[in-house]
């Protein structure tokens, strides 16, 4: 990891860099894909499945006997942790409900927000070597929540031309019975445009490595939403004399693993937890089993002291990390200071990958700065606000006038006489 001491403010923009390429050199390739899959449909999925993942697959929904036979392969042991996960994510965003909002702003006239579920979503969940069936339950459950009528699932298939076993599980436990093999660009281009197999949905969501990012972002040009630019994943910690410094480099490194791509920041005002995280980093990256796609991540990665708490915010808040993970005696200040970060986690004792997995917050969170602009996922995510209103005529009374008087300043003589033939109506009913 590159130690950076005391970096001056004017170099923070430099030295918070991604190690992301550049959309421009991703997007030649997912528009070329895009226009093929909008053009011959099935034919374009199955030849980049064979391009991109090396199998031919012949049937790319997945039948109902491989979900049981998946469900078979899936240890006891894991299948009661991931229902100990179903029901902690179940009842925090189940907590995330609100009811109808009812306002009369004038006598006669009464206003409501609803919210109603949008009603076709996809959900991308990444396969290869670290298949992410938690992501399933993070966005399956919210889903099922909402109401959405029409969910469906795509993952890459392996080189046997199979979906993960517990993938399979995760998908069945939340409901899902739409999933199919294809992933990447293919995925998005799907459901995006739709084929003979695949239908098309509404919202995309789900992570993803860069191509899928700018796959989801070309997506929003044919009218289809997405939960938010989520490519490689990132962690920042602030750690100060009293953090546990094993602690910070094992969750600096659970990030790392994610991929060669990912990035991993130590931000500290303590010269000696830094030399300390360092060491501990090296010890333990070590012992990893995927040790080598941690090591690229980590030479991305950055060991940073700065001079006080104040200066540490003002960076983190420039740099609006995916997870931040405070641990400081002034924890207090970090909490009412934070501005920009996906998610937040406090304390010695409460590691990252309990959102990634198990405490019942969402992990789908936005990344690349992103942080700066939009929230992680969340019940609301599949909801859409729609607003309501009804006026009787003792409420286009009293608010037709001031009706007709800005229309009319705006030059628009339509909107005014709508009200004006309404009013002008009344008052012959009362002279009646």
């Amino acid at each position: 990891m590159e130690k950076i001491i005391y970096p001056k403010p004017e170099t923070w923009t430099a030295l918070l860099k991604r190690p992301t390429q550049s959309v421009a050199e991703v997007a030649t390739l997912v528009t070329e894909v895009f226009s093929e899959i909008k053009l011959n449909g099935d034919e374009a999925i199955k030849k980049y499945t064979a391009l991109f993942d090396g199998v031919t697959i012949a049937e790319t929904i997945v039948s109902e006997n491989e979900i049981v036979d998946a469900e078979k392969l899936v240890s006891d042991s894991l299948k009661k942790a991931i229902n100990i996960a179903k029901s902690n994510i179940e009842k925090f965003h189940r907590a995330q409900k609100t009811e109808k909002i009812t306002v009369e702003t004038t006598e006669g006239v009464c206003c409501w927000q609803e919210k109603r579920p949008i009603q076709k979503v996809g959900l991308y969940i990444p396969g290869g070597s670290a298949p992410l069936f938690s992501t399933v339950l993070m966005l399956a459950i919210p889903a099922a929540i909402a109401g959405c009528k029409e969910i469906v699932l795509c993952s890459p298939p392996d080189k046997s031309g199979k979906i993960n076993a517990t993938i399979l599980y995760a998908a069945k436990l939340c409901g899902i019975s739409k999933i199919y093999k294809v992933g990447g660009i293919q995925a998005i281009g799907a459901l995006t445009f739709g084929t003979k197999k695949i239908p098309a949905v509404y919202k995309i969501f789900g992570p993803g490595n860069q191509y899928v990012t700018v796959a989801k972002q070309l997506a929003t040009k044919y009218n289809v939403a997405i939960d938010m630019p989520a490519g490689p994943s990132e962690l920042l910690v602030f750690a100060d004399e009293t953090a546990n410094t094993s602690f910070v480099a094992s969750d600096l490194l659970s990030q790392a693993e994610h991929g060669a791509d990912s990035q991993v920041i130590l931000v500290t005002t303590s010269k000696k937890v830094l030399n300390s995280v360092e060491k501990e980093v090296l010890k333990q990256l070590e012992l990893l089993t995927r040790k080598s796609i941690a090591a690229k991540a980590i030479e991305n990665s950055k060991l940073i002291l700065v001079q006080n708490n104040s200066e540490a915010i003002n960076l983190i808040n420039e740099y609006g990390p995916e997870h931040f993970i405070i641990i400081s005696k002034e924890e207090g200040f970090f909490l009412e200071n934070i501005q920009n970060a996906g998610s937040v986690f406090i304390g010695n004792y409460t590691p990252e990958s309990a959102g990634d997995y198990a405490s019942g917050t969402n992990h789908t969170l936005p990344t690349n700065g992103f942080a700066k602009q939009y929230s992680g996922v969340s019940l609301d995510s599949f909801l859409k606000s729609m607003t309501f209103q009804k006026i009787t005529k003792k409420g286009i009374k009293n608010i037709g006038e001031a009706i007709e008087v800005m229309a009319e300043a705006e030059g628009l003589q339509a909107h005014k006489n709508a009200v004006t033939l309404r009013l002008t109506s009344l008052k012959k009913e009362q002279n009646v």
